[in-house]
């Protein structure tokens, strides 16, 4: 399991499994508005492989969170098949890219906004 600060875990939940296509692995109400929410690559793929959606206010979250976006850098990145194909997948979705599908090196990636203050970068192998 790893983890990635939001701004809202209901509203990174929803944009996860809604826009992104992961599967909600765990999702427990702790009380007091707490929720603990994993999510993973879908159709049961990878089932070892959590990522949790973790709370992102606080002296260590906030400034970590501010200067990777202030440097433009992804917090995390997904392989996906066919970058093309996803890329107009999620921009009819409405999602918003910094990047779009450029040439780095020996992939081809791009970068969108989560939605809940962090940037992510796809890649798909060149060839």
């Amino acid at each position: 399991m790893t983890s990635v600060y939001v701004d809202d875990v209901a509203k990174a939940h929803a944009f996860y499994t809604e826009v992104l296509g992961f599967e909600t692995r765990l999702h427990m109400d702790l009380g007091g508005g707490t929720l603990f929410v994993t999510v993973g690559a879908a159709q049961g793929a990878q089932p070892d492989l959590q990522l949790l959606l973790e709370p992102g206010q606080g002296p260590i979250a906030d400034p970590y969170r501010t200067a990777l976006r202030e440097a433009g850098l992804p917090c995390m990145v997904f392989s996906v098949d066919d970058i093309e194909a996803e890329y107009q997948r999620l921009r009819e979705l409405g999602v918003e890219f910094t990047q779009e599908p450029r040439e780095q090196g020996p992939v081809v990636a791009a970068v969108l906004d989560d939605t809940v203050g962090n940037l992510v970068q796809l890649v798909q192998p060149k060839g």
